[in-house]
């Protein structure tokens, strides 16, 4: 018999405060813009204001991935049927640190729960093309064409509630 795993060295919450939200700005900075040379003008946009955000934290406090929750008007403008019902799950990154932690799944997990705490009925999101089988073992189906986002290959993803 093994011994149980032990708990993760993380927690993940809904970034209320300025700090978490600013946690948040700097995980996604750290990984789109320096990682990806996502150019920073289009990384922050206005749908920030009114998202859900995601963070983990290690145990010390230190930011290790966010994600975030469109819902709504904000949501139905970035699904592929313009669904009020179904969230559109974004800007879901883990610092290179973090990789292999699990921490992306229970990101989206947590992003998942908030759009069932919403009422939503669906998640969509636009999955680099390297990570598809990451966002497959979730459970979401990938549906339409490739196309660039940021000058990388993206699918549009699908997964009930």
């Amino acid at each position: 018999m093994s011994a149980p795993s032990p708990a993760p060295a993380y927690e993940i919450r809904v970034a209320e405060d300025p700090a978490d939200r600013e946690a948040c700005f700097a995980v996604r900075k750290d990984v789109f813009v320096a990682e990806q040379n996502v150019p920073e003008d289009i990384e922050y946009d206005a749908y920030d204001a009114d998202a859900v955000h995601v963070l983990a934290v290690r145990e010390d406090g230190a930011p290790l991935g966010t994600g975030r929750l469109l819902h709504g008007a904000a949501a139905a403008a970035k699904n592929g049927d313009g669904d009020p019902a179904v969230g559109s799950l974004g800007r879901l990154a883990v610092t290179a640190a973090a990789r292999g932690m699990g921490v992306g799944a229970a990101l989206v997990r947590a992003v998942e729960a908030a759009a069932r705490a919403r009422g939503l009925t669906a998640v969509d999101l636009h999955a680099q093309t390297h990570a598809l089988g990451f966002y497959e073992r979730l459970g979401y189906r990938a549906y339409g064409p490739e196309f660039p986002d940021a000058g990388i290959p993206h699918r549009a993803m699908r997964r009930a509630l």
